[in-house]
């Protein structure tokens, strides 16, 4: 299977191994209702040929004959058969919608869970727009057209059987003058194949984009405003909105043409079984109950055999959003790991050692040959120029990401030595994006931990400088942060970040420009409250402000994805190098800023 990359198609997939798949992994779970469902259907198409077989008595028994006793037992013959057919029509589509929700709900969360499997570098190729038009969009296609199938075979099927019965009962020569045109719908059903197909991957991947827009004008709502992008951004959306409408369009045309045809072979079978079967019946060798009974049976293939048409066009639209979901099942995680670490760091506080470390998104090299250790129990601080690669050592040593050479050790054990969980569970971390979730405070703190009790979260959001905002919040812990946490100011998030971080009272810290959303004086504070929380940790401080690790046991000072210098604050600006440089040019700034 093919390592994480950008989203395909599939194209080339086999529709009958699509159709298996799908089946295997979704519909065979519920074989027991769509079986009911499908016998239920069976009785409902039952009922047409049925109702065709009864006019020939209707006929030829009470009006033709005079039998006016038999007139209620028939009239009741045929009430029954519309009964029966409302409550059949009506527990089959109560049964498949119960069935089509449950399915396309198990699809998407499978597609949810697939996806958080998959590594960063995936997320940095497909936009959140995209992604969530293949969770959301592909899915519900294929939900509506798999019931359709269903009952199409179920129901429609049966009734053209029942149908063709009856009239092959009455005369198979009329049957087959009444079908004497089908051959030539072959040639344009397979045209429309591709067409439809071809059209519907266009659409698809254009509702994709349609979504990405969305998103993007959504969450960056206040630089569109503040840039004056309204219309620009408007513009870009009614581009995307053109290309789906002109796909959607002539892809509904393009499954409008075969039930056309449909209607217009059928219309030659019925002037052909007009002609020949009326004159047998004005030279009075055929009833007219036979007739009339053969004629209802053909009217009333009318619809099935137009809906059976229309199938094949929206399998067409279906097979597009289908083989996108079996290209986004496909994908593995770019990382190779065992579900059981090989081996357990030890001791704890872990040592931290990146060895010949090299990595690269696509053609750009991030971190070149890079080496370093991190003292167990001690705090290491990272610094250099934007670019250099230290946001990428977090995303190496968190498992977001493994490295293209060499090896990252925690603890004496290389990471690739250990599973996922394992690894993440070594580390809380804060980032510059202090994410937080739309949903009430108290989940942003614990994120599905179970056990945390309130007195543990106050005391974090107490050493975090946050227990005075939050205690003066409406619902207090239990207050709604809003989208992205937009009800808090950034300060306010990162603290939260902070707090989030130590409760889960991970034995390494890491901490990326932690404090960058504070004023001075709570920055002040809030590093001495992180360095008594870093106390028995391991600690890795990314920081651009360069007071801010003044402190730090060891300062590794990087730029272009290599370590330059290594050493204690005295000693960096002893040597004179990078480090020096960057301190003087900082407080230089400072100074002309007073």
């Amino acid at each position: 299977m093919p390592k994480t990359a950008e989203l395909t198609e599939v194209p080339d997939a086999p529709q009958g191994s699509l159709a298996m798949w799908f089946w295997r992994k979704y519909l065979r779970q519920k074989s027991g209702m769509l079986l009911v469902a499908f016998v239920i259907m069976v009785i409902e198409g039952g009922t047409l040929g049925a109702l065709s077989y009864t006019l020939e008595p209707l006929f030829d028994s009470v009006f033709a004959s005079g039998g006016a006793g038999s007139l209620l037992s028939v009239g009741l013959l045929i009430f029954g058969l519309f009964v029966l057919r409302a409550v059949t029509s009506l527990a089959s589509k109560s049964l498949l919608a119960q069935i089509s929700y449950r399915v396309a709900a198990a699809m998407q969360a499978d597609l949810l869970r697939h996806l958080l499997t998959l590594d960063l570098k995936f997320f940095q190729t497909n936009s959140p727009g995209r992604l969530i038009e293949r969770v959301q969009g592909d899915t519900q296609s294929v939900q509506n057209i798999w019931i359709t199938l269903i009952a199409g075979i179920g129901r429609d099927v049966i009734s053209l059987i029942g149908l063709f019965a009856v009239a092959i009962s009455i005369d198979p020569a009329w049957t087959l003058a009444a079908v004497i045109g089908t051959p030539f719908l072959i040639l344009p059903a397979a045209i429309l194949r591709k067409y439809l197909l071809r059209k519907a991957r266009v659409a698809r991947k254009q509702a994709g984009e349609r979504a990405t827009r969305l998103d993007e004008i959504f969450h960056g709502i206040q630089a569109i405003k503040l840039n004056r992008m309204e219309a620009h951004q408007e513009d870009r959306f009614r581009t995307v909105l053109k290309t789906i409408i002109r796909a959607e369009t002539r892809a509904a045309s393009g499954r409008a043409v075969l039930p056309s045809l449909v209607d217009i072979v059928t219309g030659v079978g019925f002037l052909a079984v007009l002609m020949l079967g009326g004159r047998e019946v004005a030279e009075g060798s055929r009833t007219t109950g036979e007739f009339m009974s053969f004629f209802t049976a053909m009217v009333l293939t009318f619809q099935p055999i137009r809906r059976l048409g229309d199938l094949a066009g929206l399998w067409q639209v279906a097979l597009a959003s289908l083989q996108r979901i079996a290209a986004l099942h496909a994908l593995r995680p770019a990382h190779d790991r065992p579900e059981k670490s090989r081996a357990a760091p030890a001791p704890l506080p872990p040592m931290i050692a990146f060895r010949n470390v090299g990595f690269s998104y696509g053609d750009a090299a991030v971190l070149d040959d890079l080496s370093f250790e991190a003292e167990a129990g001690k705090v290491t601080a990272l610094v250099g120029p934007s670019g250099a690669g230290k946001s990428t050592i977090f995303h190496l040593l968190t498992g977001l990401s493994d490295p293209d050479s060499g090896h990252v050790e925690i603890g004496g054990v290389a990471t690739k030595d250990l599973a996922l969980e394992d690894q993440r569970d070594l580390f809380a971390s804060v980032t510059q994006d202090s994410s937080l979730f739309d949903e009430p405070l108290r989940d942003n703190l614990t994120v599905g931990r179970s056990g945390i009790s309130d007195e543990e979260i106050w005391a974090a959001l107490a050493t975090a400088q946050a227990r005075d905002f939050v205690e003066a919040l409406p619902k207090g812990l239990d207050t709604p942060v809003g989208p992205r946490g937009s009800t808090l100011s950034g300060g306010q998030r990162q603290r939260i970040a902070i707090a989030r971080a130590l409760l889960r009272n991970a034995p390494v810290l890491l901490l990326d420009e932690a404090t960058s959303a504070l004023d001075a004086a709570s920055e002040q504070a809030l590093s001495l409250a992180l360095e008594t929380a870093g106390k028995g940790r391991t600690t890795l401080v990314i920081a651009h402000r360069l007071a801010t690790v003044r402190n730090a046991d060891r300062i590794v000072v990087m730029d272009k994805g290599r370590v330059v210098e290594c050493g204690t604050n005295d000693e960096l600006l002893a040597q004179g190098g990078l480090y020096a440089k960057l301190h003087a040019l900082q407080f230089l700034d400072q100074e002309s800023a007073t």
